[in-house]
C-alpha cells in the first residue's frame, strides 16, 4: 500500500533510467491514485459449519477467492474445497472485489455454505487432499516440479528467529554452547563432504497417514450409477492395512462394499457420508486422524516462505536417495499431461499467444493500471515458461508427434498445448554462410536476447513472440507462441517487411518502420537503406532477418531479432578491413565458429555513455578555447579551432578540469538549445562547435549527440545503396570503435574492479554475471584470464583466476558433453552420464562405460530402430571416450573457443596446477548441463575404482532460458530509496524501499530475486535505527528467499547467511549465529575453497562470536586464517590488515598471552601510522591499547618474578584478565562488516522512533512490534556509514543486472 502521497512525487524527480520513457509514466503523480491503493482493511467473522467461528482480516482490493484461498490453508479449514461464501443468504461471487459487495463491512458475518460437487470439484478436493498429505514432503523439490525448491535455513536455526527467538534470552550474555564445528568447517582442512549440502530436516520423515490413496480401477461409473450422483471411485489402504473403496458423490464421500475384483456401488457399514474426504477417513482410521491432525499443525508453523511456489523452476544438483511411493494424482498428470484441464480454463489448452499478447495492450496510464497490467504479464510469462519447458522435454522424449512426420529427425517441428517447437540445427542450410548447425544452436539464444529488448522497451503496437529456449539432452529446443495464421499460409506471402533469404529479397512496410523507429533511439539502431535483387533502395529500422508479419488477429508481430544488436568485429574477419591498434594487439579479429557474434546491449550503452562524456569534454575545451581568443583579440574569428587540435592541447585539458564543471553545463545547455526549435537563435561559432564534436564522436546526427548503429554492416548478403557510401563507411569506424573499447577499457575496467574487490564473484555464473554487466561476452573469457595474468596484482586476483579456469573448463566440456549425448538413447542416459563423469572428474586411470544390454536381452534383436534419437549419431560411441581423449579435447576447445591454452592432461594436473577442487568442477558441470546426482561422499581420488557408478546419476534437468518481465515502479521506488539512503536520509529510504517491497509483491508475488534485495536493504535500514527483531524478521525472509529462488549454495545465498547471523548475534541468539556461520563457510568451501577474499570476512565474524563466547584458541585459528587471507587479496599494509591484527592481538589478551598481543598490535600500529598519520584517531587508538598491553605484561612479568622469588608464599595480585563484553565484540562485528553508527541528538532519535512507529502502523496494524525506545537509543543509530575499509562493495551487485552501489558507499 502507498504510504504517502510524497513518495510518488519523489519519483517523478528521479531521472528516469533512460531518458526515452514516455514522460507519462512518472509525471501523473496525483493525489487521487494513492486514494485508490490506501484503503484500509476491515474485519469480517467467518462461520464455518463444526467449528467455532472466527475472524479474519481482510482487504477491500481482495477478491472473494482470496478469502477462499485463506480458508483452503488455515489449519482448521484445509480440508475443505467446495463451498460457496454467502452473506446474509446472498453466495458472493468469487472473482468480485470486496468493496463492489453491498453491505460488506466491519464486522459483517460470512457463512462457509457446503456446495454440491462435480467431477471436476471431486478432482479438485482429491487433488488438494493430496497436496496436505503431502505438504512437508520435499520430493517434489528434489525433483523439481510444480515450482518447488528447497531451502535448509530451519534446519540450522530450529526455528527459533523472531518473536519466539526471545525465550532464548533469559539466560543473559553467557549461556553454554557448543561452538565446536565439524572437522571440515575448520581452516586448512582438506576434506569437502558433499552430504552436508543437504543436510536431513526432522520434518521430512514424514508422517505416514494413509499408505495408499489411488483412483479405483472401476471408474468411471457406469450410466445407472451416474444417475445415482457418483461422479467417481477411489481406492485406499489405511495405515491400519485396511482396504477401503470409496464413492465420490454429488453429496460427499462414503464408503462402498467394492473390492478390487466385484464392483459392488452400494454402501458399506459404518453408513457415514461425508462432504469432506478427511472427515470419512478421521472416521475410518484413528492412525490418520492422529497423524493428519499432527501434519497441518506442523504445515502451518513451517515459514509460508518455505512452501510458496517460485516463480520459476530451480533445479537441485544433488538429491538424496528418496522412496519412491504411490502417487493418484502423479500418475494422473503425467498421462493426461494437464492438457485435458488447465485448472482455470474448464476444458480447453491456453491460447498462449493471445493472453501474451492481451496482458501487454492492458491500460498502462496510472499506478493501479501498470501494477495490474505487469503482474499479469509476469504471470503469464511465468506460466508459459513453465509450459514450454515441459513441452520441449515431452519432445526431446519422444513423446509428441511431429507436424511433418515424414522428414528427417533433426528438421522435424513440433506444436504442442499452443506452442510451436523447432529444434537447434540447421535445416534447409538456411544457416549455411554462418556457420550451419553451430549458428542455428546460437541463433535462439540471440533470438531470445532480442526479445527481451524489444519487450523492455515496450512499444504499444508492436508485438514479440512468447520465446523460450530449453537445453536438454544435448538439444537445443526453441519453443514460441504462434501468430494467428501463420500455418496456414508460406512464410514468403506473410513477410511484409524484412527478409527471409538474409537480404536478397528485402521488403519494407511503413507501419513497421513507424512502429520501430520508436525503438530505435533507445535500442540505438540506426534507421538504413540497402538493395534488394531488383536493384531497389528499401528501408529499413532493424536488421534485414528481422520480419514483421501481421497474423489474422491485426497485430504487427516482428521475430528473428538474432541482431538486434551490431556485430562483434572482433570474432568477424571481413577481408579488406583492419580493426584498431588495440585489436590487432590482442590478436584480434579471429574467425569464429559462426557467423552471429554481436555485441552485448550493456556494452553499446557503455560505449555510447563514454562517447558522450568525450563529446562533453571536447566541446567544453573547444568553447574555452573560442572564449580564451575573444578576450585576447576582440575581432571576430575566422574559423573555429580543429577537433583534432582541441583534443590534444594538455593545457586546453588543464583548463577544462579547472573551468570544467561551468563549461560542461555550458555544453549541455547549448546542446540543447540547438536541439530544440529555437536552433537558429544560436551564434555559428557555438553551432560549430556542437559540429564538430559530434563529427569527431561518430554522432549520426550533426546539430545533436546521437550515436546508432546500423545492424547490416558487415552481414554477408547485404548491400547497400551508392549514395550511402559514406554513412556506411562512418558505420563501420563506430563498430571497429566499439570492438576496440571492450578490449581496451571494459575488459581493464572489470579486472580494476576486481582488484579493488567492488566485484567479489564466488563462482562461475557470478562471474559470468560481473562480465555480462559490463557487456563482455564469455567468449572473451580467455582474454580476461591473459588480463589477469598480466596484471601487475596479480596475487590479488588469484580467487578471480581459478574461477575463470573452472569456467573455461566446464564451459569446454559442457561443449563437448553436448554432442557427446546426441549419441544416447534413453536406455543408456545414465551409464553414459556416470562414464562422462569418471572421464571428467575421476582419478581412475580406465573407467569402462557399462552398455545398457546388460539388464535385459531382447529374443529378437529389432534392426530397424523407429525412434532414432534426433541427429541420429551412433548409439554407443560414447562408450569408448577415455579420461585422456576427453581431456584432450577439453583443452583443444579452450584453446579453439577461448582462445586459452590449459595444457593438463589429466583431472589431477588441472587441480595441481590452477588449485582447483573436483567438488567446485562437479558442481559448475551439474549446474550447467542439467545433471543431477545422488548426495553421498565421492571418492574423486580413488586410482581402484571410478567415482561415480550409473545409480549416482538421479535425473537430467532441462537448463532453461527465458524472458524476465520487470516490475518498472517498484524498481524506480527501490533506486530513489537507495539513492536516499545514500545521502544519508534513512527514514526516507526506509519508506521507499518499503514501499518498493508492496509494489514488487504486487508483481511478483511473494517470491523473487528483486524481492530478497529489498529485504535485505530494508533489514540492514532496521538493523542500524536499532529494531532488531524488525531486522531480524525481514533478514530470515531474504536468506529463504535466496535459498528458494536461487540456490541453497548460490554465493547470494552465502552472503544472505551472514548478514542474518550478525542480527542474530546482535539479539543476544550466540549458537544460532554461529550454526548460520558455520553453514555461510561451509558452502564458501564448497563452491570455491578456503583461499576467497570472502572467507577473511567470514573467518573475522566467526572469530569474533568465538572469541565473545570465550573460546580463544578457536577463535585464534579462524582470526589467524583471516589475517593471512587479508594479507594476500589486500596487502600486507593495507587497513584491513591492520584491523585484522588487531582482532587477533585482543585474542591473545584474553588468554593472556601479552608478548603475542603486543607483537600483532604493533604490526596493526605500523600500518595505521604509515598509511593514516600519527595523529588519525585509528593510530591514536592502538598507540594506546599498546600501552595497556605493554602494562599489563609488566605486571604479568612482576608477578612471575614474585613467584619465583618467594616460592608459594608469594603475594600475587590477580591478573586483570577479562572476558570480551558483548558490546565490544559486536562493536568490532560492526566495524568488519562495514557498519557505523553515527550518535545522535536525543531529539532526532526521538523524531526517528516516532517515523518508524507510524510507518508501522501504516502498514500493517496487527504487526506493529517496534522496539522500546532504549533499545534504539542505545543504538544511538541514524546514518549508516561505512567504515573506510568497508568491504560492502558485495551489497552493490542489490540486484542482478544493476551496477547501483548502496548502502555500502554511503
Amino acid at each position: 500500500m502507498l504510504l504517502n502521497g510524497d513518495c510518488l512525487d519523489k519519483k517523478s524527480e528521479e531521472p528516469r533510467e533512460n531518458g526515452y520513457q514516455e514522460a507519462e509514466a512518472g509525471d501523473e503523480a496525483s493525489g487521487q491514485e494513492v486514494i485508490v491503493i490506501q484503503d484500509t482493511g476491515f474485519t469480517v467473522k467467518i462461520l464455518v459449519p463444526g467449528i467455532e467461528a472466527f475472524s479474519l482480516q481482510v482487504s477491500p482490493q481482495e477478491m472473494v477467492q482470496e478469502i477462499h484461498q485463506v480458508l483452503m490453508d488455515r489449519e482448521d479449514t484445509c480440508h475443505r474445497t467446495c463451498f460457496s461464501l454467502q452473506l446474509d443468504g446472498n453466495v458472493l461471487d468469487n472473482f468480485s472485489e470486496l468493496r463492489t459487495i453491498e453491505g460488506l463491512e466491519e464486522g459483517s458475518v460470512l457463512r462457509v455454505v457446503e456446495e454440491p460437487y462435480t467431477v471436476r470439484e471431486a478432482r479438485i478436493h482429491v487433488r488438494h487432499i493430496r497436496d496436505l498429505l503431502k505438504s512437508l514432503d520435499p520430493s517434489d523439490a528434489f525433483n523439481g516440479v510444480d515450482c518447488n525448491s528447497l531451502s535448509f535455513l530451519s534446519v540450522f536455526t530450529d526455528g527459533d528467529l523472531g518473536d519466539s527467538g526471545k525465550r532464548k534470552k533469559k539466560g543473559v550474555e553467557m549461556e553454554p554452547i557448543d561452538c565446536t564445528p565439524p572437522e571440515h568447517i575448520l581452516p586448512g582442512s582438506r576434506e569437502r563432504p558433499l552430504c552436508a549440502l543437504q543436510p536431513q530436516n526432522r520434518d521430512w520423515k514424514p508422517l505416514q497417514c494413509l499408505k495408499v490413496l489411488t483412483m479405483s480401477g472401476w471408474n468411471p461409473p457406469p450410466g445407472n450409477r451416474k444417475m445415482h450422483g457418483d461422479l467417481m471411485y477411489l481406492f485406499v489402504i489405511t495405515a491400519e492395512d485396511r482396504h477401503v473403496s470409496i464413492t465420490a458423490s454429488t453429496r460427499g464421500f462414503y464408503l462402498n462394499q467394492s473390492t478390487a475384483y466385484n464392483f459392488n456401488p452400494k454402501p458399506a457399514s459404518p453408513r457415514f457420508l461425508s462432504h469432506s474426504l478427511v472427515e470419512l477417513l478421521n472416521q475410518i482410521s484413528p492412525t490418520f486422524k492422529k497423524n493428519f491432525a499432527l501434519l497441518q499443525k506442523k504445515r502451518v508453523q513451517r515459514h509460508p516462505f518455505e512452501r510458496i511456489a517460485t516463480p520459476f523452476q530451480v533445479y537441485s544438483w544433488t538429491a538424496p536417495q528418496v522412496e519412491h511411493a504411490m502417487d493418484c494424482v502423479r500418475a494422473e498428470d503425467a498421462y493426461t499431461s494437464r492438457l485435458g484441464y488447465e485448472e482455470h480454463i474448464p476444458g480447453q489448452t491456453r491460447d498462449w499467444n493471445e493472453e501474451l499478447q492481451t496482458t501487454r495492450e492492458l491500460p498502462r496510464k496510472n499506478l493501479p493500471e501498470r501494477l495490474l497490467r505487469e503482474r499479469a504479464i509476469f504471470k503469464v510469462h511465468s506460466d508459459f515458461t513453465a509450459a514450454a519447458t515441459r513441452g520441449a522435454m515431452a519432445v526431446i522424449d519422444g513423446n509428441v508427434m511431429a507436424i511433418n512426420p515424414s522428414e528427417e529427425t533433426k528438421m522435424q517441428m513440433f506444436i504442442w498445448n499452443n506452442i510451436f517447437f523447432s529444434l537447434g540445427f540447421d535445416v534447409r542450410d538456411h544457416y549455411k554462410d554462418f556457420g550451419g548447425d553451430v549458428a542455428a544452436y546460437v541463433a535462439p539464444t540471440n533470438d531470445l536476447n532480442g526479445v527481451r529488448t524489444y519487450n523492455a522497451v515496450d512499444v504499444e503496437g508492436l508485438y514479440t513472440l512468447g520465446t523460450v529456449v530449453v537445453d536438454y539432452r544435448g538439444y537445443r529446443v526453441t519453443a514460441q507462441s504462434i501468430i494467428p495464421g501463420i500455418l496456414e499460409r508460406e512464410q514468403e506471402q506473410s513477410v511484409i517487411y524484412g527478409s527471409i533469404d538474409f537480404g536478397k529479397t528485402v521488403v519494407s512496410h511503413p507501419r513497421y518502420l513507424e512502429l520501430l523507429e520508436k525503438t530505435s533511439r533507445p535500442l540505438k539502431i540506426q534507421r538504413h537503406r540497402v538493395l534488394n535483387d531488383r536493384e531497389e533502395e528499401v528501408e529499413l529500422c532493424s536488421s534485414v532477418e528481422c520480419k514483421g508479419i501481421i497474423g489474422n488477429d491485426g497485430r504487427h508481430y516482428i521475430l528473428d531479432l538474432l541482431r538486434t544488436f551490431p556485430p562483434d568485429l572482433n570474432f568477424l574477419p571481413v577481408a579488406g578491413e583492419e580493426l584498431p591498434e588495440e585489436c590487432r594487439r590482442a590478436g584480434f579479429p579471429k574467425p569464429h565458429r559462426h557467423k552471429l557474434c554481436c555485441l552485448r546491449q550493456e556494452l553499446v550503452d557503455a560505449f555510447v555513455e563514454h562517447r558522450y562524456l568525450l563529446f562533453m569534454k571536447l566541446a567544453a575545451i573547444q568553447l574555452m578555447q573560442q572564449k580564451a581568443k575573444r578576450v585576447e583579440s576582440p575581432g571576430p574569428l575566422e574559423n573555429g579551432t580543429s577537433e583534432a587540435g582541441a583534443s590534444e592541447t594538455p593545457e586546453a585539458m588543464e583548463a577544462a578540469g579547472e573551468e570544467g564543471a561551468s563549461g560542461l553545463a555550458k555544453v549541455k545547455e547549448l546542446a540543447e538549445t540547438i536541439a530544440s526549435d529555437n536552433g537558429p537563435a544560436v551564434d555559428p561559432k557555438s553551432r560549430e562547435v556542437i559540429q564538430n564534436a559530434c563529427k569527431a564522436v561518430g554522432s549520426v546526427s550533426s546539430t545533436s549527440f546521437d550515436i546508432r548503429f546500423n545492424p547490416d554492416i558487415f552481414s554477408p548478403g547485404v548491400r547497400f545503396p551508392e549514395s550511402c557510401q559514406d554513412e556506411v563507411r562512418d558505420q563501420k569506424q563506430l563498430l571497429k570503435d566499439a570492438a576496440a573499447f571492450l578490449l581496451s577499457c571494459q575488459i581493464p575496467g572489470l579486472v580494476k574492479d576486481c582488484t579493488d574487490h567492488t566485484v567479489l564473484p564466488m563462482d562461475g555464473a557470478t562471474l559470468a554475471e560481473a562480465m555480462h554487466q559490463r557487456g563482455i561476452n564469455i567468449r572473451y573469457l580467455g582474454k580476461v584470464l591473459d588480463f589477469v595474468l598480466r596484471s601487475p596484482a596479480r596475487p590479488q586476483l588469484d580467487h578471480i583466476y581459478k574461477i575463470g579456469i573452472s569456467e573455461l573448463i566446464t564451459r569446454s566440456a559442457k561443449h563437448i558433453f553436448k554432442t557427446y549425448l546426441q549419441g544416447v538413447e534413453l536406455s543408456g542416459l545414465s551409464a553414459a552420464i556416470s562414464h562422462f563423469l569418471n572421464c571428467f572428474l575421476s582419478s581412475f586411470p580406465n573407467p569402462v562405460a557399462h552398455l545398457p544390454a546388460d539388464e535385459l536381452v531382447s529374443k529378437k534383436k529389432n534392426k530397424r530402430r523407429k525412434n532414432r534419437p534426433p541427429g541420429g549419431a551412433d548409439n554407443t560411441a560414447w562408450a569408448v571416450v577415455t579420461p585422456q581423449e576427453l581431456w584432450k579435447d577439453i583443452c583443444q576447445e579452450a584453446k579453439n573457443y577461448f582462445d586459452f591454452s590449459l595444457e593438463c592432461e589429466t583431472v589431477d594436473q588441472a587441480v595441481e596446477t590452477f588449485g582447483l577442487q573436483k567438488i567446485t568442477l562437479l558442481r559448475e558441470i551439474s549446474l550447467k548441463t542439467g545433471i543431477q546426482i545422488l548426495l553421498k561422499e565421492y571418492s574423486f581420488d580413488s586410482r581402484h575404482k571410478p567415482a561415480f557408478t550409473e545409480e549416482d546419476v538421479l535425473n537430467i534437468f532441462p537448463v532453461v532460458k527465458h524472458v524476465n518481465p520487470k516490475a518498472s515502479d517498484a524498481f524506480h521506488f527501490f533506486q530513489s530509496g537507495q539513492a536516499k539512503v545514500q545521502q544519508g536520509f534513512l527514514k526516507e529510504g526506509c519508506e521507499l524501499i518499503t514501499e518498493a517491497l508492496n509494489l514488487f509483491n504486487n508483481v511478483y508475488g511473494a517470491m523473487h530475486v528483486e524481492i530478497c534485495a529489498c529485504l535485505r536493504l530494508l533489514a540492514r535500514l532496521h538493523y542500524i535505527m536499532g529494531d532488531y527483531a524488525e531486522a531480524l524478521s525481514n533478514q530470515q525472509k531474504a536468506v529463504l528467499m535466496s535459498e528458494r529462488v536461487l540456490g541453497i549454495e548460490h554465493p547470494n545465498t552465502i552472503q544472505e547467511y551472514m548478514h542474518l547471523a550478525l542480527y542474530c548475534f546482535a539479539s543476544s541468539q550466540l549458537s544460532t549465529a554461529l550454526s548460520l556461520l558455520y553453514r555461510a563457510r561451509y558452502l564458501l568451501l564448497l563452491v570455491f575453497g578456503e583461499d576467497h577474499p570472502e572467507m577473511a570476512l567470514l573467518d573475522n565474524n566467526i572469530g569474533l562470536v568465538l572469541h565473545g563466547v570465550m573460546e580463544y584458541e578457536l577463535a585464534l585459528r579462524f582470526l589467524e586464517n583471516a589475517l593471512s587471507i587479508n594479507a594476500k587479496y589486500h596487502g600486507a599494509k593495507s587497513l584491513k590488515v591492520a584491523l585484522s591484527h588487531h582482532l587477533v592481538a585482543r585474542v591473545y589478551e584474553s588468554k593472556a598471552e601479552f608478548r603475542s598481543a603486543l607483537q600483532h598490535e604493533k604490526e596493526g600500529y605500523t600500518i595505521y601510522k604509515s598509511q593514516l598519520g600519527e595523529n588519525h584517531e585509528k593510530t591514536r587508538e592502538s598507540s594506546d591499547y599498546l600501552k595497556c598491553l605493554t602494562q599489563q605484561a609488566v605486571a604479568l612479568q612482576r608477578t612471575m618474578n614474585e613467584i619465583y622469588r618467594n616460592g608459594s608464599s608469594a603475594n600475587i595480585v590477580p591478573l586483570k584478565v577479562t572476558a570480551p563484553s558483548m558490546a565490544s565484540v559486536l562493536e568490532q562485528l560492526h566495524i568488519i562488516n562495514g557498519i557505523l553508527f553515527i550518535p545522535l541528538s536525543q531529539k532526532d532519535l526521538e523524531n526517528l522512533k516516532a517515523e518508524v512507529v507510524r510507518r508501522h502502523q501504516l502498514q500493517e496494524t496487527s504487526k506493529a512490534t517496534v522496539r522500546d525506545s532504549d533499545a534504539a537509543a542505545a543504538a544511538a543509530a541514524a546514518a549508516a556509514a561505512t567504515a573506510a575499509e568497508s568491504r560492502e562493495e558485495a551489497e552493490s551487485s542489490l540486484l542482478p543486472g544493476d551496477d547501483s552501489p548502496t548502502l555500502s558507499s554511503v
